[in-house]
């Protein structure tokens, strides 16, 4: 039992007095809680987790190899602070030989603790109370939510079919180019899967240098490409004058327990990254940093993972396709986006969706399928290609079951 003055204390960025108290479900949570009673009033048919947005296998062999090499020698035990010299190099020799981008290993190159803590760290560098964020939506939200934890503002661009799911930089307001600091786009993106384009970088990187912004760009998933060559914003000329990457080895390694990335480019960014995040953390466990740069000099074991994701990919699309799902290809990440049906009709009786929500729960209590609605800008629900399957033949069987269960249902769109 909490002493009643306990109550009081709460910083307001959480609630303040009545923190603890909201009877509001997180949608997460509302999944997880449907995803049970599915289960349960189900017992003898599969669950299928379209909605994980995590691996479904181990990291490779060689890599987990290094790992338990690494994590027995002394050398290794103590703080790694701001990290080990073996990984930023791998991190340049990576840049140079994935994107052709040069970095100095010593000045802009820094490992993080993934890139959520990256994410989490970077506000710091900037925000004072007043100072404003531009961010996407739908999108991953964390710099966004320590920027009004810091007393800062977010104005939120939304992502639209219209545009490519791309911001459109010249809808944003003058007052918000005027006291914004810094602009955080994620590509390929979570959740639409879409890419950006040369054309699109070359033409941010120039909208933050009229309005001496910093760019902030979440490439998580930048290596998980379906065709051509991976992109980055620092192959652009001009973009280490004003941006950062953010790469982890979660998505595109199959390492996201591990929590291992690293942030690079503008050399001022980096060094205030690294003299914050100093006050942060001590370091990710150096001996997941050596088995890091293992996996990054072995660059081919994420074109292998992103063959599996493109032919997973391949698979659902045709599933949906065939109960009239309008669904295109993304060119990258193992995100399939799509905006949900009006309706389903069964025996007669018809079920309308008002919202993603609406249609996600329907999805998990009905088909025992689940996925993540997104309803920020359109209502849209994100299919995650990352189910479990052991092999090629599994993952036909898993998508036969999805079409099967779909089929039916007639929808209206």
């Amino acid at each position: 039992m909490n002493d009643p003055y306990i109550q009081q204390l709460f910083a307001e960025r959480i609630g303040g007095a009545d923190y603890g108290k909201s009877t509001a479900i997180y949608k997460f949570e509302k999944i997880k809680r449907a995803k049970a009673a599915a289960r349960a009033a189900h017992p003898g048919t599969e669950l299928i987790d379209m909605g994980v947005g995590e691996p479904d296998e181990m990291a490779y062999p060689q890599v987990v190899q290094a790992l338990c090499d690494e994590a027995a020698k002394p050398e290794n035990r103590g703080y790694a602070d701001n990290g080990g010299p073996e990984f930023r190099q791998a991190v340049s020799r990576y840049m140079k030989k994935v994107y052709g981008v040069e970095l100095d290993p010593q000045t802009e190159v820094i490992h993080s603790i993934g890139s959520k803590a990256a994410l989490r760290i970077l506000p710091l560098c900037f925000i004072n109370p007043g100072d404003m964020a531009i961010m996407t939506v739908p999108g991953y939200p964390i710099f966004g939510t320590h920027t009004k934890y810091l007393g800062g503002d977010v104005y939120n661009c939304p992502l639209t079919a219209d545009n490519g799911f791309l911001p459109d930089l010249d809808a944003i307001p003058e007052h918000v180019r005027a006291c914004a600091k810094v602009m955080v786009i994620n590509y390929p993106n979570n959740p639409t899967g879409a890419s950006a384009t040369r054309a699109f970088f070359e033409k941010a990187i120039a909208f933050a240098k009229e309005n001496d912004i910093v760019l902030v760009q979440d490439a998580a998933y930048a290596s998980l490409i379906f065709e051509g060559q991976p992109l980055s914003i620092l192959q652009v000329p001009g973009g280490k004058d004003v941006a950062v990457e953010l790469h982890s080895l979660s998505k595109s390694y199959n390492m996201t327990g591990w929590r291992i990335g690293w942030v690079c480019g503008n050399p001022l960014v980096v060094k205030a990254f690294s003299d914050v995040k100093d006050n942060c953390d001590s370091g990710q466990f150096l001996a997941i940093q050596k088995a890091a740069a293992v996996g990054l000099d072995n660059p081919q074991i994420t074109e292998e993972i992103s063959a599996k994701y493109s032919r997973r990919m391949d698979l659902l699309i045709e599933a949906l396709g065939a109960s009239g799902f309008a669904v295109k290809k993304p060119k990258g990440s193992f995100f399939l986006y799509t905006a949900i049906p009006t309706s389903a009709e069964k025996d007669g009786q018809k079920i309308a969706f008002k919202s993603a929500e609406e249609f996600s729960q329907f999805l998990i209590k009905e088909l025992l399928i689940s996925t993540v609605p997104w309803d920020d800008a359109g209502a849209f629900v994100r299919f995650s290609v990352t189910f479990v399957a052991k092999d090629k033949e599994d993952e036909k069987r898993v998508i036969a079951e999805i079409r099967q269960r779909l089929s039916r249902y007639t929808f209206s769109f």
